[in-house]
């Protein structure tokens, strides 16, 4: 047989677990997306790069949209604190690139963009980045000038300005 205090204990159990019942009824008969905590928010948007997952569970907002100061989530989820307190650390690993240099960092949807984001071309070239070799949008000449590393725009090709150092980009490449 259970005390009075036991039977005290057995209820506030059981009235917690029905409080908790109708609590995840609610949120499923409203439509809202059961969340599991640790849950990935990993997604590909409409580039095909890395993005970020809404708490809505369809908006896929590109990596570099996450803590830009700007909402881009229906409920502001991008640009929370815990996710944007201290960058680059509070971010999940996957919206992050390392770059050669330790002390910098690119969101991730910026590897392999064709552009000198690091700094040192570590978003673009090395063992780092793994980035597919130049599309047939690209002329590929190393090394080069500017914010590009190994391949440049074929619509700069031609254009007057050297942008690889063995002017391959005003000879060679055709548009």
């Amino acid at each position: 047989r259970c005390p009075p205090r036991c039977v005290c204990v057995t209820v506030l159990v059981l009235l917690l677990l029905a409080a908790t019942a109708a609590i995840v009824g609610l949120a499923v008969a409203l439509g809202l997306p059961p969340r599991s905590p640790g849950q990935s928010h990993e997604c590909r948007p409409s580039n095909n790069r890395t993005g970020f997952l809404c708490d809505d569970g369809v908006t896929c907002i590109p990596a570099s949209q996450v803590c830009d100061g700007t909402t881009n989530c229906r409920d502001g989820e991008d640009e929370q604190e815990k996710l944007c307190g201290d960058l680059p650390r509070s971010l999940p690993a996957y919206l992050v690139f390392r770059c050669g240099n330790p002390a910098h960092w690119v969101y991730a949807d910026k590897r392999c963009n064709g552009m000198n984001d690091c700094g040192d071309c570590s978003d673009e070239m090395g063992s780092l980045a793994t980035c597919p070799p130049c599309g047939s949008a690209w002329w590929s000449c190393s090394p080069v000038f500017y914010e590009y590393c190994a391949c440049v725009p074929r619509s700069l090709c031609r254009d007057g300005v050297q942008h690889c150092t063995s002017w391959s980009d005003e000879y060679l490449c055709t548009p």
